[in-house]
């Protein structure tokens, strides 16, 4: 069919403009900036007096705050409403000139005429389209729009305000006239200036649009309709039209828009604008950028649903070390001068006491000269430094063989101001001692490495014997001294304590100078041990090595005499370090070994039971040069330097070989690690980053259950059981906004209820009506579903708010589900979510039906199109109906006993019609398939009597791609022939619980190619042969118990072939269907022995 549009009437194509109702990024700025204006004036108020009459008084700080915190919370709730991006708008426009049909003076009929509608008490002067063809047939007026480029929009929204005018006005007049008109809409890939196609099949209707309370049947009353409908669009643009077949219509105003997430800041990530998805339900997920001076510490992303509103935001960025955050303009600010931020704070804090930062945005602060920070302390505490020398070193009593020295704690250093001693290494101080000259043998008390006591006993000392006692005062910051003579910086954190072991801070003499630490020195000699002292040493002969001394008894002695010490040493080096002893029991000795042409010193004392006498006077002889020495030289010199030559060959071979081994064990390792350590699969390398805490979206029951279902039917009047169980409504307090669906009794619709006490305040629900003249058993049939509904009050079941039966349509109001039924909105959102949250899904689905049966209720057609989803992603059990018709007649089943859907239905409810809460558990299993593969169809497009066949032989379901191997075993529980055999709902509960709480059990997946991928339960594959545990639970697929038996210690065949139903209670296997099959593989076992 031709148009017969006439050539003027032709609406011209024109760029759309794109107008933001909130904000722009510029206008994000200058409104970040005016909070932090408000803020600060705020305060300067605040600390400013006020003059009165009365003198100068402050002003209410609370009052001041409590305005600012408003103006914020206001200005915060512009940044986050939804965006609408116009595409037209006619109220903005001076001229429309759209495309009409029919048009010109060939019309049949007026058609669509452009007028303008002003209302000067509104500020109203817009442009629209007027057409009341009321008194002709067959009336099929067109009014087209303007080419609308889509622009990044994925859903388009069109507003149109309207009157209509009641048909009662035209009494006698009206040859066709209705209360209607038609929204259709054409999607076009480029603008033409051709007039669109206008025929019906061209064009897809959106809706047919009716007044709600707007029709006017008086001339003076006007009400205006508004109405908003939504397309998904895919092309380029889009032409709406309007059609009308007999209506007198004013279209007063039109917008076209789309919703857009705004772009927010948050978390220090920044995030887009967004567009909304195709569909209401569909969610985009925007991934954020990390605003300046800021780094993720996880990938920030923020979910925009359909509604234009941010949800679920995860990961998110922070301040680098350094950058303070500014939680209201949500920015880095540059920690300033003599300020820190490290990891370990939050925001940039003051240096700590005795330290400072050389420059802004410093990660710490450097401590000062001659002050150190402990390697345990963070970078937010002060710097000490180590205690000064100990005072007044005292020796307050000496004999033979014992000391006791004493000494005051040292005086504490002039530190800044400020200095703080929080912990006890910083402000205790510790001592430790060195001793010179003092032998493995002696003792201390204390006697630990690091005491705090001022005084200390040493014994079993040498008579005559002069020791030098140094007495350490150390710190926690002491080891740090040394370390910062090597380095230029002052703020140099050490990683290594010292520590000396009792071996070498008592026992070994040490070089005093290599001490660092502050300490204090006392000299002092052992008592002689009286009237035991040798007299009148002598030389009786030496050669160029050797020497014969003598020497005379002491005069009188104390006690009996046991030994004699003879000791010697070069002259050039008179200590005790470097002495040679020699013990005899006679009054002469022999000694070798001596260097020639070298100056000796001798001394000898006696011992007896008393201890050491003292020393004799030192003696000193030289030892002679001989004739051959000179030959002798050149001897060793070449001895010496072919030892060296053999000595550095030696080392360079010993090299090689070192550096092949460690090579070679390098290789190794690395070997190893590359058959060892293999990485995890992709999808759960980061499974435990990040996920929502199972409290967060986990319902659980709000009271017990303290009554059980009741069965409507066994109601002889059907309306008693409503009246019971269910409220009703005033239809006055109900407003229907769309339809959303249909039904076997008539449409799904959403709308708003009014709820109490003062009936202002309104909710959104669902709305079930019954199709007006529905025989009385369909109304008894419709009803039915509701008394079943009222009785449960459950978060993971559908809540009835009520039902309307006194006037017409009779309806069921329900609570409402915004992402609709869950196959649907997995199929929309597949691949979208973790498997944590898919797990919270199924445990809702899971806690609902433990729910139901405690209630003693079986549902009979648990599936996942039965199960609705909120907003916040919880499921609900709904579609309570006995009597409904099965959805699509290819899932059903028919039987004597009325139509079954097969592909959810446990064996012995499709054999023998035998429905309990074991079947809807089987049920469950497949609902937990669908969920783990997003919506597939179960047993995908085989017959149902294939369906059939296939269970009784012991086929199931494989695992869906990247399931995890506990949740398919869960499937597989689900899926027990046996009923008696199936987990019960609570144990499933538990279950999801336990897998939830340990995200690493998830894991493991099952992944089988589909040739591969049925999984039969066969238990009879050949002879049980027991060669282990863990092989012997896996070859009866009960391998998930293996930790069990290695706990209980059951590590052989005798040992589980004894095995009873009490022990494996104990173990923790509690399933009864796991107990008999177990136990009868055990008693097969037992006979095998």
């Amino acid at each position: 069919m031709e148009s017969k549009c006439h050539p003027n009437g032709r609406g011209e194509s024109r760029d759309y403009f794109i107008d933001h109702n909130t904000f722009s990024e510029t206008n994000l700025t200058s409104l970040r900036n005016e909070i932090c204006f408000t803020v600060q004036s705020a305060f300067n108020i605040i600390q400013a007096p006020m003059k009165t009459k009365y003198g100068y008084r402050t002003v209410s700080r609370m009052s001041l705050l409590s305005i600012v915190v408003l103006i914020i919370i206001t200005i915060h709730l512009r940044l986050t409403h939804a965006d609408q991006v116009v595409l037209l708008d006619t109220t903005r426009e001076a001229t429309l000139e759209w495309t009409r049909y029919p048009y010109g003076p060939q019309a049949q009929t007026p058609g669509w005429v452009e007028e303008s509608f002003t209302d000067f008490v509104k500020g109203i002067n817009w442009r629209s389209y007027v057409v009341c063809d009321v008194a002709y047939h067959n009336v099929n007026n067109w009014l087209w729009s303007p080419f609308i480029d889509r622009g990044p929009a994925n859903r388009l929204y069109i507003e149109i305000q309207f009157t209509i005018r009641d048909c009662s006005l035209f009494p006698g007049n009206a040859l066709s006239c209705k209360e209607t008109f038609s929204l259709l809409f054409y999607e076009f890939d480029a603008a033409t200036r051709e007039p669109p196609p206008w025929q019906t099949d061209s064009y897809r209707l959106i809706a047919r649009i009716a007044a709600g309370e707007g029709r006017f049947n008086q001339n003076s009353d006007v009400d205006i309709n508004t109405e908003v409908k939504s397309i998904a669009v895919n092309k380029k643009g889009v032409y709406f039209a309007f059609r009308d077949q007999g209506a007198c219509i004013s279209v007063l105003a039109v917008k076209v828009y789309y919703i857009t997430c705004p772009a927010v800041t948050e978390n220090f990530a920044h995030f887009n604008e967004t567009p909304t998805g195709r569909e209401i339900t569909i969610i985009e997920k925007q991934n954020g950028t990390c605003v300046e001076n800021a780094e993720p510490y996880e990938a920030p992303t923020y979910l925009c649903k359909g509604d234009g509103k941010w949800t679920i935001l995860t990961g998110g960025c922070r301040c680098k070390v350094g950058y303070e955050p500014n939680e209201l303009n949500k920015t880095c600010t540059e920690c300033p001068l003599g300020t820190f931020k490290s990891p370990d704070v939050t925001k940039c804090t003051p240096c700590p006491p005795n330290s400072n930062s050389s420059k802004t945005g410093s990660p710490f602060c450097k401590c000062m000269p001659g002050y150190y920070r402990h390697p345990s302390d963070g970078r937010h505490m002060p710097c000490y430094s180590p205690p000064a020398a100990p005072s007044n070193l005292t020796l307050l009593f000496v004999d033979q063989t014992s000391a006791i020295i004493s000494w005051s704690a040292p005086t504490k250093n002039k530190t800044h101001s400020g200095e703080t001693q929080s912990k006890k290494y910083h402000s205790d101080i510790v001592y430790k001692i060195r001793c010179n000259m003092c032998s493995p043998n002696v003792m201390y008390n204390p006697s630990s490495d690091t005491f705090n006591e001022t005084k200390i006993t040493l014994t079993n000392l040498e008579p005559v014997t002069t020791y030098t006692v140094q007495i350490h005062a150390t710190n926690g910051v002491s080891h740090l001294t040394d370390l910062s003579r090597h380095s230029n910086e002052s703020s140099l954190i050490a990683t290594n304590d010292i520590t000396f072991s009792n071996a070498s801070f008592f026992n070994i003499p040490l070089d005093l100078n290599e001490v660092k630490t502050s300490h204090a020195e006392i000299v002092f000699t052992t008592e002689s041990v009286l009237l035991s002292t040798v007299f009148n040493l002598r030389i009786l002969a030496i050669t160029s090595k050797d020497a014969d001394l003598e020497w005379d008894k002491p005069v009188q002695s104390d006690s009996p005499l046991e030994f004699y010490e003879l000791r010697w040493f070069p002259k050039v080096e008179l200590d005790a370090i470097n002495k040679t002893a020699l013990n005899t029991k006679e009054t002469k000795a022999h000694i070798e070994g001596l260097l020639e042409n070298t100056e000796y010193g001798f001394q000898v004392r006696c011992k007896t039971i008393n201890g050491f006498g003292s020393y004799s006077n030192m003696i000193y002889a030289q030892t002679l040069q001989s004739v051959g020495s000179v030959y002798d030289d050149s001897v060793q010199i070449r001895f010496i330097a072919g030892a060296i030559v053999t000595g550095v060959l030696f080392l360079v071979i010993f090299i090689i070989a070192t550096v092949y081994f460690m090579r070679s064990k390098h290789q190794d390792e690395l070997d190893k690690k590359s058959t060892n350590h293999l990485p995890l699969p992709l999808d759960y390398a980061t499974n435990e980053a990040s996920y929502f805490p199972l409290s967060f979206l986990v319902t659980t029951p709000l009271f017990g259950n303290s009554r059980s279902y009741v069965d409507p039917h066994t109601y002889e009047d059907p309306n008693q059981a409503i009246r019971e169980f269910a409220r009703e409504i005033d239809a006055n307090y109900i407003t229907i906004e769309a339809i959303i669906g249909g039904g076997e009794f008539g449409d799904v619709c959403r709308g708003r209820l009014k709820i109490p006490p003062n009936f202002v305040q309104d909710i959104d629900v669902a709305i079930k009506t019954l199709k007006p003249g529905s025989s009385e058993k369909a109304r008894c049939d419709f009803l039915t579903e509701a008394s079943i509904m009222g009785q449960f009050d459950h978060p993971n079941v559908i809540y009835l708010q009520g039902v309307v039966t006194r006037s017409n349509p009779v309806m069921i109001i329900t609570e409402y589900m915004e992402n609709g039924s869950l196959d649907t909105f997995l199929r929309v959102n597949d691949g979208k979510f973790q498997t944590l949250q898919l797990i919270v899904m199924l445990r809702g689905i899971a806690s609902g039906m433990a729910y139901l049966s405690d209630m003693n209720y079986v549902h009979r057609d648990l599936a996942a199109r039965n199960v609705l989803v909120n907003a916040q992603l919880i499921c609900k059990i709904a579609d309570f109906g006995l009597s409904r018709e099965i959805e699509n007649a290819s899932d059903a089943y028919t039987t004597r006993g009325g139509k079954i859907p097969v592909r959810w239905t446990a064996p012995e409810a499709i054999a023998f019609r035998k429905f309990t809460s074991a079947s809807d558990v089987w049920s469950y299993g497949v609902v937990l398939w669908e969920v783990m593969s997003y919506g597939e169809r179960p047993y995908w497009n085989w017959s149902n009597q294939d369906v059939i066949k296939s269970i009784e032989k012991g086929y199931r379901l494989p695992a869906p791609m990247d399931c995890p191997e506990a949740l398919y075993q869960l499937m597989l529980d689900c899926w027990q022939k046996q009923r008696t055999h199936r987990p019960t709902f609570a144990s499933i509960v538990s279950t999801l619980d336990n897998l939830a709480r340990q995200p690493q059990s998830l894991l493991t997946t099952r992944n089988s190619p589909e040739s591969d991928g049925t999984h039969i339960l066969d238990t009879q594959r050949g002879q049980n042969i027991f060669i282990s545990t863990d092989l012997w639970l896996e070859h009866i697929k009960m391998s998930r118990y293996c930790h069990h038996f290695k706990e209980a210690n059951l590590i052989n065949a005798q040992q589980i072939s004894r095995l009873t139903a009490q022990q494996l209670s104990d173990m923790g296997i509690t399933l009864v269907g796991h107990q008999k099959k177990i136990l009868h593989q055990a008693r097969q076992l037992d006979t095998i022995i």
